[in-house]
């Protein structure tokens, strides 16, 4: 006699069939998810190139602290209402913001140099 432990997960051949469909939905609508993402990031990057560019030719700086704290706020009361948790949507925009300074401070460098 064969017994199980209730930490064992159920044989996957033994899932639902309907379970299976809507798992594939669902990761199908997520992956699809993901590739927005990506995108939206990839144009947002394009745009912030730019400003780089504009600040670099203007003796700009990379940083603008007051531009960001207002769009962390903005970011986090977007995030709220839209029922994501506003420290991780905050995180988020703190990633994309260093990332953003960093390709500033590269083009700012760049234009030095020539």
């Amino acid at each position: 006699m064969t017994t199980s432990t209730p930490h064992e997960q159920p044989n996957r051949h033994e899932t639902d069939p309907a379970v299976r469909a809507e798992l594939g939905r669902l990761r199908d609508s997520i992956d699809n998810i993901d590739a927005a993402v990506v995108h939206m990031l990839a144009e947002r990057f394009k745009c912030t190139q730019q400003v780089g560019h504009l600040k670099a030719a203007h003796d700009l700086p990379p940083a603008d602290p007051a531009r960001e704290a207002r769009q962390i706020e903005r970011l986090r009361q977007l995030a709220e209402n839209a029922k994501l948790d506003p420290a991780f949507a905050e995180k988020l925009l703190n990633f994309i913001i260093s990332e953003v300074i960093r390709h500033h401070e590269q083009i700012a460098e760049q234009n030095s140099n020539r």
